[in-house]
Formats: structure tokens, sequence, C-alpha cells
């Protein structure tokens, strides 16, 4: 009995490791591609002992200028996601405490919007930035994030809200406190685990979003996905100088993710144990 409890630790083990190399290798090879030349780069059978070189980071540094991106995608991640939280909140406090006969159904929905294919709404949507004066801003960024964000951040609140005792707002209730009374002074300290892991994921999920930024902005409000699809250029791709610009675009999420990662389980899981 012993024996067998230890094997199938010991594949489930094995599985995980597995996975996570699986799910790492990309990574590792495309930092290991940004060290080489662009002949190593490419060479095949690839090169696995080599020289490492920064001449594309200096390259890339200097074709671009990786501040502005950068500044462009914070703007862009924290404004959208303090939006999307600012709405989403007041809406799943709604949903989770005074729910109606459509309630499931409406929830069903929001997220159902997430299934529809960006490019299927991309003339309209360019129209109405173009129109309204919001091509190539932060503003239209995080106009169109919060609104591609907003499903989820309405159901992870959700979850978590309806968590959260009743009777804990029914005795607020009785005290005479009114609903934003109840959220700030009640629900935001109970649910701020929940709220901090909705938040982490938002920005990461906006700091990734290529699609948008590639088409709605030109260079003022252009954040890091749009700085690494301009290294793909008429001549071909340059590999090892495209895999620096995705190192530099990357790495601050990958280290801001390294760093709350215990913020982002901790609010993941809950509720999940009482």
């Amino acid at each position: 009995m012993l024996e067998q409890s230890f094997r199938r630790q010991a594949l489930i083990t094995t599985l995980g490791w597995g996975a996570t190399l699986l799910m790492f290798f990309p990574i590792l090879w495309m930092t290991m591609a940004a060290f080489k030349t662009e002949t190593q780069a490419i060479a095949s059978p690839p090169i696995l002992w080599f020289t490492p070189t920064l001449e594309n980071f200096i390259a890339v540094l200097r074709r671009a200028d990786y501040l502005h991106f950068f500044t462009n995608s914070v703007l862009v991640s924290v404004g959208s996601t303090a939006l999307g939280i600012l709405i989403g909140l007041p809406a799943a406090y709604a949903l989770a405490f005074h729910p109606g006969p459509k309630t499931r159904d409406l929830l069903v929905w929001m997220l159902s919007t997430k299934m529809m294919p960006a490019v299927g709404v991309l003339v309209p949507m360019y129209l109405m930035f173009q129109k309204t004066g919001m091509l190539d801003t932060v503003t239209g960024l995080i106009a169109i994030y919060t609104l591609i964000n907003l499903p989820i951040i309405v159901w992870m609140l959700f979850t978590f809200l309806r968590e959260v005792p009743r009777e804990i707002l029914e005795a607020a209730r009785i005290d005479g406190a009114s609903p934003l009374l109840q959220i700030l002074y009640l629900l935001l300290p109970l649910t701020a685990p929940g709220i901090a892991s909705t938040a982490l994921l938002a920005i990461i999920l906006t700091w990734n979003e290529a699609f948008w930024s590639i088409n709605l902005t030109a260079w003022r409000a252009t954040p890091l996905p749009a700085f690494i699809a301009s290294f793909s250029s008429p001549e071909g791709l340059f590999w090892a100088k495209m895999s620096a610009a995705s190192l530099l675009a990357i790495g601050p999420i990958i280290a801001f993710g390294w760093l709350t990662q215990k913020q982002l389980v901790r609010g993941l899981t809950f509720g999940a144990v009482k």
C-alpha cells in the first residue's frame, strides 16, 4: 500500500514537472535566442552552446524608445484595471446580494462575450474610435481593455462576494449602512485577497493583449506588444532582435507576477476552504 502511494506521488510529481518544463520551454528558447547573433538564432540544427552577446538588446534600444512603450503599457494596464474594478465591484455586489430570476443568464451572457472573435468587431470599433478622436490614445486603449476584461472581473468578484455571509450585511443594514458603506467598510476588507487577485489577473491580461494595441494605435499610445511587432519587417523576421524585444516586454510582467504570486494564489483560492 505504501509502495503504491509512493508510485502515485512520484507519477504526479513527474507529470507536474513535465507540464511546467513544457510551458517554460518557449520562454527559455526565446531567452537563448535573445543572446545569440542573428545567424546563430536561425541556424539549423539549433546551436545550444554559444557565447552570449548583448548586441540585440543594444540594437533594439537604439531603434525604439523602450521607455515610451513601457510607460504606455503601465498606464493602460493600471488604468483599465482600476476602471474595471470600479465598475465591476458594484455590479458584482448587485448580482451576489440582490439576485433576480435572470441573474445566472446575465452572468452567462457576460462571459459569452469573451467568445466573440475580436476581428469581427474591428471595423465598427475602429470607426467609433476615429469619430470620437480616440485613435492612438491611452484613453482609448483604457476604454477598450476595460470592456474586454470587465466580464472576467465581474465573474471573479461575484464569486468572491458570494462567499461573504449575508448575515454581516443584514446587520449593517439594520445599523443604517447604505450599499456604498457596506462595500467600503465591509466587503472591501473581507474580500481584499479576491479583489487583489482579480486586479493582478486583469493587469496581466491587459499587458499581454496585442490585437487592439496594434490596430488602434500608431505611435503616441503604443504599448509593448506593438513594440515587439515593430521588429517584423518586409525584409524578414529578425529572430534574435525580436526575441530581445520580447524579453524586454515580458520581463517586467514576469517579475511582477513572481513578486505577487502569493497574493495571486491566496486570492484565487479565497473561499475554497472553510
